[in-house]
């Protein structure tokens, strides 16, 4: 796929990223393992296309006026995405984020001029949790929408209709697999519908973290966590609006250590400074290759920048905390 070199929009940024072809995973798995560089988007991930087709389709049904403001509770990409398309559009955002996100996220948001508000961590039933905190904030405010990114369908119509397209045609239409891990499932399960529609033959798979519940969803029918996972953004114990319907054709479950592993590889041999759900997909698409065998192609999400993860994933400190290996560059340091 041709990127276009002259734009007329800052929002025509979002999107058409590039496909690179990760030589050490491909080797791994002795197939063809593919990475889409969602950190090439403005706001340096995924997000920003779930960002821009919320808003949009908050315009269209007459919900967001001029001048209202975007409410939103997410781990921070999505915000960021939102606070970028909103600060495009000549709207107002309100961010609502964990306090255990990383300090980087939090930092990005200030600074692009977002409002952010901080609640302790906690389970989604509980009223506190950050993304029922920022419904009632929207609910509060006048000229306000929430964005709701977990159930609202247009996260994931926006891979629907433009990261499936762009990885059939960056491939040329030889694809056999594609997954990635779940935060509100919009990614995954856009990007399988919209793969889908091209070819029924090609494998959807979910790679899910450890302390997420849809492994044992999918694979026993059970929403059940087991174990836990430092991985921001990813992970996810009930069945959203954006998952329903999904076509997980199979399902793995990978291990911070293992993700960990390739985001210390990837840096090392190819140059590409990734964050943990990067790893995690990417340790996935590995096991999805082998289970498709030699010669499969397979596509996966390059999430974010591992620059959003200095104070965490890549310091000796923390990592040590979390009782995690620390890379060996970082220990003589």
């Amino acid at each position: 796929m041709t990127r276009p070199s002259t734009l007329s929009s800052s929002l025509d940024l979002i999107g058409n990223t590039r496909l690179v072809l990760l030589r050490g995973p491909s080797e791994a798995a002795g197939c063809e393992i593919w990475g889409k560089c969602e950190f090439e988007n403005p706001g340096a991930s995924v997000k920003d296309r779930a960002a821009l087709w919320i808003v949009r389709d908050a315009e269209a049904r007459g919900e967001l006026k001029p001048g209202g403001t975007i409410v939103e509770g997410t781990a921070g990409n999505t915000g960021i995405g939102i606070a970028l398309v909103a600060n495009a559009l000549g709207y107002k955002s309100l961010i609502v984020m964990p306090d255990n996100q990383s300090k980087e996220k939090m930092d990005t948001l200030r600074a692009l001029g977002a409002e952010l508000v901080t609640v302790p961590p906690t389970k989604f039933a509980d009223c506190n949790h950050f993304v029922h905190t920022s419904r009632r904030l929207a609910e509060e405010m006048d000229g306000a929408v929430w964005a709701n990114q977990f159930d609202n369908v247009a996260n994931r119509r926006a891979h629907l209709e433009s990261t499936a397209p762009e990885i059939w045609e960056q491939l040329e239409g030889r694809i056999d697999g594609f997954t990635c891990a779940v935060g509100t499932g919009g990614t995954l399960a856009g990007t399988g519908m919209g793969l889908k529609e091209f070819d029924d033959k090609i494998t959807i798979a979910l790679t899910d973290p450890y302390g997420a519940a849809l492994y044992n969803y999918y694979a026993h029918g059970e929403l059940k966590a087991e174990g836990s996972s430092v991985a921001e953004g990813i992970g996810q114990g009930r069945i959203t609006a954006n998952l329903e319907g999904a076509p997980i054709d199979t399902q793995f479950r990978i291990s911070d250590e293992e993700g960990l592993e390739w985001v210390a590889r990837l840096l090392r041999e190819e140059g590409l400074c990734l964050g943990l759900s990067s790893g995690i997909n990417v340790a996935g698409a590995i096991a999805l290759g082998e289970q498709l065998g030699k010669g499969s192609r397979i596509a996966t999400i390059l999430c974010d920048t591992g620059f959003r993860y200095l104070s965490s994933l890549y310091s000796a400190e923390w990592l040590e905390a979390k009782k995690l290996p620390v890379f060996d560059w970082l220990r003589s340091s």
